[in-house]
C-alpha cells in the first residue's frame, strides 16, 4: 500500500515532468537510513550529461548534511574508458570503504523507445454507420499532413542505492525505475530526474529533508 502511494504522491506532483517513476522498491529490511558519505555515478556516454548530473545530485546530498563526491572526482579517468573486471569492482569498494565512503548512487539507461503521439482529436460520433469514404478521409493525414502526430523518445533509466558500509554487508537499499519522456534539455532533464529520486529517497526515509531553518541560523 505504501508503495502505491509513494507512487501516486510523485505522479501528482511531476505529472509535467519529463521524468516519470515507474517503479520504486526499498528493501524490506531498512526502515529508515542517513548516509554519511555518499559517491555519485551516473553512467553515460554523454560526459555533459555525466558532470551535470553528479554534480547536481551531489549538491542535494550535501544540502541534507551528507558529504558527497561525484564519480569524475573520485575515479581515475581511465574508469570511464575501460572495462572492469569482478576483481577490479570489488577491490574498487574496498578503497571506497577504506575512504570513508558508505553510500552509492548509481544512474544508468538501460534502453529507449521511440513513440508516436497523434496530435489531431476526432468527433465522436456512432461508428455503426461509417463509410469507407469517411474513414478514409478521417485518418488520411497520417501519410500527408506532417503535423498529424509527433515522434518523440523514451529513454528507460534506473537509479539505485547502495549501502557499502564496512559493518554491513553491501547490500541494495532502494531502487526506482524511470522514464525520461522526450528530452530535449539536458539541464531540464536533469532538474526533473534528480527532484523525482529525491522525493522518492526523502518519502522512504532514506534521507532527511532539507532543514532550511537550521541552515539560515547556523
Amino acid at each position: 500500500m505504501k508503495k502505491v502511494l509513494i507512487l501516486c504522491l510523485i505522479f501528482l506532483l511531476d505529472s509535467c515532468s519529463t521524468a516519470q517513476l515507474v517503479d520504486s522498491w526499498k528493501n524490506p529490511d531498512i526502515d529508515s537510513y542517513i548516509p554519511s558519505k555518499v559517491l555519485v555515478v551516473g553512467l553515460t556516454t554523454s560526459l555533459e550529461a555525466k558532470a551535470k548530473f553528479e554534480n547536481k545530485l551531489k549538491e542535494e546530498f550535501q544540502l541534507r548534511g551528507a558529504e558527497a563526491y561525484t564519480s569524475l572526482e573520485v575515479f581515475q579517468p581511465s574508469f570511464k574508458s575501460e572495462r572492469l573486471t569482478e576483481s577490479e569492482i570489488l577491490a574498487l569498494e574496498d578503497q571506497l570503504i577504506s575512504d570513508g565512503f558508505d553510500t552509492i548512487i548509481f544512474s544508468k539507461v538501460v534502453g529507449s523507445e521511440d513513440k508516436i503521439t497523434y496530435t489531431k482529436n476526432f468527433d465522436v460520433y456512432d461508428e455503426t454507420f461509417i463509410k469507407f469514404k469517411e474513414d478514409y478521409m478521417r485518418y488520411q493525414d497520417i501519410f500527408y499532413n506532417p503535423d498529424y502526430y509527433e515522434e518523440y523518445t523514451v529513454y528507460y533509466a534506473e537509479t539505485s542505492m547502495f549501502c557499502i558500509c564496512p559493518t554491513k554487508d553491501r547490500e541494495l537499499l532502494w531502487k526506482g525505475s524511470i522514464n525520461i519522456v522526450d528530452p530535449q534539455s539536458i539541464n531540464r532533464t536533469v532538474k526533473d530526474y534528480i527532484t523525482l529520486i529525491i522525493e522518492v529517497l526523502e518519502s522512504e526515509n532514506l534521507v532527511d529533508p532539507v532543514n532550511f531553518g537550521v541552515q539560515e541560523n547556523q
